[in-house]
């Protein structure tokens, strides 16, 4: 049975930003719209879109007017949030152009529904002080790992919970580079110039390989977990640019993969919060998420490990994401019940500033390679340096190399201190100069 819409309500939506993840996104509103209507009890038409490209905007309209209404195309963002609609959906990205339109749509009463997590990370206090100012609110499931709904999970499905930990493969770009190296035993360089020429690394892959795109999400997820600001400033971030293919070989000697983890964990002494590679053991299901697929696990205290798991980016995915803040958003308007949702998960007033952990506090295992001249006397001296600081080997490699003058010597560590870690490879340094060392933390989640 069709639905009637005659006299169903239209909520109009103004979009800003036309790209992939904009253009998926009318695509999808225009391919499911009977089935949208059915599910927000409301009609949602796109009235008015910001697009760099008019004639380009407007010749994707053009070819979808069967199902959309024709809406205006503005080459200014901020005429459209200064136009006459209920809903702002932005896709632009950044904390420039994204952060003025937003501010002035929500100083005009308008909801906000977005994608942007550098724009949440960055700016998401000031952003839902403003929206509660002027009441409306601010959505941002696209956010983090595209199409998989983590955020509705955090806010809602387990607010039950007093959440442990989470941890997360929450960028598809160093997922992909991390599946291949391991796979094919290909080097960094060669990888990432594959993900560019396939479309998965952007031209300048900085915020993806050096692991702030995914700092962004895990701060955020951090804060909706533990009730506490977004602190994404405090957060210890480190990429994937270190790791070679023969680190990913040793790894897997030991029985271990590695990928690049977004961690939080809530400890009697504070937050954890920290972004870098890890090693897990082959069989973990994160050790199995490859390619540009994400995952999220959380582990609550009443539910036990929940994993969330899905295209974390890409045109309908992120779209999917978008367009079920836009329903909730809707069925929220439609039904006088703003608000019913804290956008951090807690009520606004219990936010707690629990301190977030230096890097140097964290307590786990970890992996060390250190490419060393074969001569007699060097492993005394490496193991020396870890006995001085108290810490355990649980399982060694040796490794020569083509040039016979040098070997790989790998190292497992016992449970340590990162800062013990730390003065014993500052001691191996001054005594042994190796050429390259390399540290991996080991997480037994």
């Amino acid at each position: 049975m069709l639905l009637d819409t005659h006299d169903l309500k239209t909520i109009k939506v103004g979009l800003v930003g036309l790209g992939t993840v904009g253009k998926g996104t009318l695509e999808v509103l225009c391919r499911n719209q009977a089935e949208i209507i059915r599910r927000a009890g409301v009609k949602i038409v796109v009235t008015h879109i910001a697009s760099r490209d008019v004639q380009k905007t407007q010749s994707i309209i053009d070819n979808m007017q069967s199902c959309v209404q024709k809406p205006k195309v503005h080459a200014n963002a901020i005429e459209v949030a200064n136009a006459d609609i209920d809903v702002l959906v932005e896709l632009i990205g950044g904390c420039t152009i994204a952060k003025d339109v937003i501010f002035q749509a929500i100083k005009n009463q308008k909801h906000i529904v977005t994608a942007n997590k550098a724009l949440i990370a960055n700016h998401g206090k000031e952003i839902f002080e403003l929206a509660a100012k002027n009441n409306v609110l601010v959505v941002f499931e696209a956010a983090v790992a595209g199409g998989v709904p983590i955020i509705k999970a955090l806010r809602e499905g387990l607010s039950a919970n007093h959440i442990h930990w989470l941890a997360g493969i929450v960028n598809g770009t160093t997922n992909f580079i991390l599946s291949e190296m391991d796979q094919k035993g290909l080097n960094f360089e060669d990888v990432l110039k594959e993900a560019q020429a396939l479309g998965y690394a952007e031209s300048d892959p900085t915020f993806d390989i050096e692991g702030i795109d995914a700092g962004h999400k895990t701060s955020i997820m951090a804060s909706l977990a533990f009730g506490i600001p977004i602190q994404f400033d405090k957060a210890y971030i480190e990429g994937i640019t270190k790791i070679q293919s023969c680190d990913m070989a040793y790894a897997n000697e030991l029985g271990y993969k590695i990928k690049l983890l977004g961690i939080a964990k809530n400890s009697s002494n504070g937050i954890e919060l920290r972004i870098h590679p890890a090693l897990l053991p082959k069989e973990h299901i994160l050790a199995n998420v490859n390619g540009a697929m994400n995952a999220v696990m959380v582990s609550g205290d009443a539910v036990g490990q929940t994993l969330y798991y899905g295209k974390g980016a890409g045109s309908e995915p992120t779209a999917s994401a978008v367009i079920a803040d836009l329903v909730d958003v809707v069925r929220d308007i439609n039904n006088h019940s703003l608000g019913r949702v804290p956008p951090l998960a807690f009520q606004n007033d219990a936010l707690i500033n629990t301190p977030v952990l230096d890097i140097s506090e964290i307590n786990t295992r970890y992996y060390l390679r250190l490419k060393v001249a074969d001569k007699a006397g060097t492993m005394a001296i490496i193991t020396s340096a870890l006995a001085q600081q108290n810490i355990s080997i649980r399982a060694v490699l040796q490794k020569e190399q083509q040039n016979k003058s040098q070997i790989d010597i790998i190292i497992l560590t016992d449970i340590a201190k990162e800062n013990d870690v730390n003065n014993a490879v500052e001691y191996i340094n001054q005594k042994i100069n190796p050429q390259d060392i390399v540290k991996i933390r080991l997480e037994l989640l």
